[in-house]
């Protein structure tokens, strides 16, 4: 494939019908989308004000360090909001105690988009803007995750999701970036999007059969290359959260970030799936999520530890659906806050504290210490025990089996 000419890609946008904006807020990352969006607002939408917000969801001081050096090529001075404590109160203990999993994936960029979109959407209200724009594709998710909460938090304010309006694809945008000066920043095509609970990579442009290269990853380390020896992690949970690591008390913006580089050196957190997106197109997602696979499994196991039969299986199916909402742009429908209720009731119980052993890619809890809220009960359970007098089930066995013993007679009576 010959090199895009950005000339034809810039007179297919202007051939593309185009709103009036007058004052457009951008959510601003610093990345290729949305710094392309800052010269279309100039170029193509005749902005007569330009406001840039820039939301810190935990991308880390590197990131946030380009996006500063970006603002300042393309002359722009960006609203700094801090959202990493609400992110790390307010989200992610939702996450946890909901054992986050959509498809396999542990739901983390949904939520940030979600997140930021809200802090975007009434800043934008606030200061009198006609017009959001965003850097969103017409063939992903996070098109529908912002529009969404845009609506509710800034209805009536236009919503410019360039990518998908002029329909460009990645090249196309590149090719502009490269004529225009844009500064672009990518390890591989599609960049990346990360938090401390997970990191998505070039999401929507990973090939079939595409290799990744060496260096890409963050925590993760591929087994094979990840050291000989095994390394033991020790979590408390109380309430349904961790809150302790290796016998010290952490709050998760620090358990978390240190567990990552733990399980990511022990071969722990290697995501590649076929996802099925909002659209229900199919996309290979690659993520990288240490200390999500391990805090989840562990929670999961606490749960089974605490709560009831009936508990546990019909929490399971909340828990779907509540990652299906999360996934699906959902988080402020009150159907999902019904949903988080249900979940956060049924954790105060749920405490314990577990030692795992991580080697190459493997996770194996090796020693639990049950908490007060513990229904596990060896001494009337195990065999080996005189917890209860077993002759008492003879009946109880035998009232379980009537009706089995009555459509044992309807067989008869059908000739079956």
């Amino acid at each position: 494939m010959g090199e895009i000419n950005a000339e034809a890609v810039w007179k297919k946008v202007e051939a593309t019908p185009a709103p009036e904006v007058t004052k457009a807020c951008v959510a601003f990352s610093g990345g290729l989308d949305s710094s392309l969006g800052i010269e279309l607002l100039r170029r193509r939408y005749k902005a007569k004000e330009i406001v840039t917000i820039n939301v810190d969801v935990g991308q880390g001081e590197e990131e946030q360090k380009e996006c500063a050096e970006k603002a300042k090529v393309l002359n722009i001075e960006p609203i700094y909001l801090d959202a990493r404590e609400e992110f790390v109160k307010e989200w992610l203990p939702k996450a946890i105690r909901a054992n986050s999993d959509y498809l396999g994936y542990p739901v983390s960029t949904s939520m940030t988009r979600q997140l930021i979109a809200k802090i975007v959407g009434r800043k934008a209200a606030e200061l009198g803007c006609d017009a959001i724009l965003e850097g969103s594709t017409g063939k992903g998710n996070d098109q529908y995750r912002m529009h969404n909460v845009f609506s509710i938090f800034a209805p009536g304010i236009k919503v410019l999701a360039f990518v998908r309006d002029f329909d460009l694809t990645r090249g196309e945008e590149s090719a502009l970036c490269k004529s225009w000066g844009v500064p672009v920043n990518e390890q591989i095509t599609g960049g990346d999007d990360k938090t401390m609970w997970c990191r998505s990579i070039a999401s929507g442009a990973i090939g079939l059969d595409q290799e990744l290269p060496d260096d890409i990853w963050m925590w993760y380390v591929p087994p094979e290359k990840a050291q000989d020896k095994s390394e033991n992690v020790e979590i408390e949970f109380e309430a349904g959260l961790p809150v302790g690591m290796n016998g010290q008390r952490m709050p998760l913006d620090e358990l978390i970030p240190e567990l990552n580089e733990i399980a990511g050196r022990n071969g722990i957190g290697y995501i590649d799936m076929f996802e099925d997106g909002i659209m229900s197109l199919k996309s290979r997602e690659i993520y990288e999520a240490p200390a999500a696979h391990v805090l989840l499994k562990l929670h999961r196991d606490c749960e089974g530890s605490c709560l009831t039969k009936e508990e546990r299986m019909f929490k399971a199916e909340i828990d779907k659906h509540w990652a299906y909402m999360t996934y699906h742009g959902e988080w402020f429908h009150p159907l999902h806050k019904a949903l988080t209720a249900f979940i956060e009731e049924t954790q105060d119980v749920v405490s314990g504290t577990y030692t795992a052993k991580l080697y190459k890619g493997n996770i194996q809890i090796v020693k639990r210490v049950l908490g007060k809220g513990s229904l596990f009960a060896p001494e009337i359970r195990d065999i080996k025990a005189r917890g209860f007098d077993q002759r008492w089930s003879a009946n109880a066995a035998k009232i379980r089996g009537m009706p089995f013993e009555i459509l044992a007679k309807r067989g008869t009576k059908l000739g079956e």
